[in-house]
């Protein structure tokens, strides 16, 4: 099995939504359209197994102190594989290579992420520009039910 961990381009990002449509229409992940991704491109990092694009996820930086792992996701087809942890980790050192000191993930996988390091804050934790550039823009605001968790670097 030949895995394959690389920073996509703009010509990835059809593939990409489409392995992240099932869990847009859930509602566990927050749509990006084809221009904020695009916008955002070099925060991504994706995951090839065997030539094919296995999943995903993106270090967003906030601000000098913080960054949030987003939209990870890993196709139905690769689960099991631990590339979510692996994608997980790639963020985590993308996020020191840059200086920042805490990494912020909103989920409903508290188990995953702890398994990993990270701990459960309080939502009154995040930076109210997080709250208003994205929450607002989801389907479950304001009534939130994701766990907010940080890791330290």
């Amino acid at each position: 099995m030949d895995i394959r961990f690389y920073k996509p381009t703009v010509a990835d990002i059809p593939k990409m939504q489409d392995i992240v449509k099932e869990e847009v229409d859930k509602g566990k992940i927050l749509l990006r359209t084809a221009d904020e991704m695009a916008n955002t491109i070099r925060s991504y990092t994706v995951v090839e197994v065997d030539g094919r694009m296995a999943g995903f996820t993106a270090a967003h930086i906030h601000s000098p102190r913080l960054a949030e792992v987003r939209s990870l996701v890993v196709s139905k087809d690769f689960r099991g594989l631990k590339l979510g942890r692996q994608l997980v980790e790639a963020c985590i050192k993308e996020a020191k290579e840059y200086g920042i000191e805490q990494l912020l993930s909103l989920t409903y996988e508290e188990g995953f992420f702890a398994s990993i390091g990270f701990r459960t804050i309080a939502k009154e934790e995040i930076p109210e520009h997080k709250i208003w550039a994205d929450c607002i823009r989801c389907k479950h605001f304001p009534i939130c039910d994701e766990i907010a968790m940080v890791y330290d670097l």
